[in-house]
């Protein structure tokens, strides 16, 4: 654990709390913004770095030049776990519902067990596995009647795809984050890994021809948004609970993300959960409580 992080002002788990509650909120902005997929994630990400590189010159300045070789690769291929992981949820948004594109991207905890397993030699006791099976059993729950009925969404199949494939990558943004963070303050490791994201995404833009100016102010408003809330206080927290909880119990907490999510769609979307979805939910929250108890 880095000595800047020795002292926690909070419970970690109170910070997993506030993180869950941030990011719930992202699939929302997501939605509310009519701009291209990747300049959604772009502008997020590089007005979360805007934010947070000031903090990591002034008081992390040492920390940041002391970063060795190894680390760096390592943040950086987290940045660009993290930008496939943007590029491929914001694009599954445009697909499928907020509830079924949620819940399959945080189905992440199996392949965060499997990686912490092979990669860190973490071990998964019998309680914590327990915990991400109810969770995942509460996940398919909800998303059954957007597989079986769609859902209202425009094309499923593609959008519920597209959330797996960023669950796959977040779970590698997760324990490359998990392995770094033992070693490197948070406010530096994130700027970095930030940073890579945000050139990672903007690479792909430029090269798709997707247009980085000329956006009303409602959209600037909207990015901001997506950094300060579920950027700063949601994924940043993470990153910070992450020097303090294994991977495994980081990874099931942010199963509360869907329903959070969903609820948040019910009322400013209008997307109204069906039975499923409810029952679903509940059975997640009761895997959350099992594993990081």
């Amino acid at each position: 654990m880095s000595t800047s992080d020795s002292d926690a002002p909070i419970s970690p788990l109170a910070g997993l709390g506030i993180a869950v509650l941030a990011v719930s909120t992202s699939a929302i902005l997501v939605r509310w913004s009519a701009a291209p997929s990747l300049i959604k994630a772009f502008y997020r990400v590089l007005f979360t770095v805007a934010l947070l590189a000031p903090v990591a010159l002034v008081r992390h300045r040492d920390a940041l030049a002391t970063i060795s070789g190894r680390d760096l690769l390592a943040a950086g291929g987290a940045g660009v776990a993290l930008a496939a992981h943007f590029a491929s949820w914001f694009e599954s948004l445009n697909h499928t519902t907020v509830a079924a594109s949620v819940t399959l991207v945080q189905s992440q905890p199996l392949f965060v067990a499997v990686g912490a397993w092979a990669v860190l030699d973490e071990r998964v006791s019998r309680r914590t596995a327990v915990g991400i099976g109810v969770a995942l059993a509460g996940m398919a729950l909800m998303s059954v009647s957007d597989f079986l009925t769609a859902g209202g969404a425009p094309r499923p199949l593609l959008g519920n795809g597209l959330a797996v494939v960023g669950a796959v990558t977040a779970a590698a943004y997760v324990l490359t984050g998990r392995s770094v963070r033992s070693r490197v303050a948070l406010v530096p490791y994130v700027v970095v890994v930030y940073a890579v994201c945000a050139a990672a995404l903007l690479v792909v833009a430029v090269g798709r021809g997707d247009p980085l100016t000329g956006y009303p102010p409602r959209e600037w408003l909207l990015f901001l948004g997506m950094a300060v809330g579920p950027g700063v206080f949601g994924h940043t927290v993470i990153n910070w609970a992450l020097a303090h909880l294994e991977s495994s119990v980081v990874s099931v907490s942010l199963l509360g993300e869907p329903v959070g999510s969903t609820i948040l769609a019910l009322f400013l979307l209008g997307e109204i959960p069906t039975l499923p979805t409810v029952l679903g939910g509940a059975v997640v929250l009761g895997g959350i409580y099992v594993s990081a108890s």
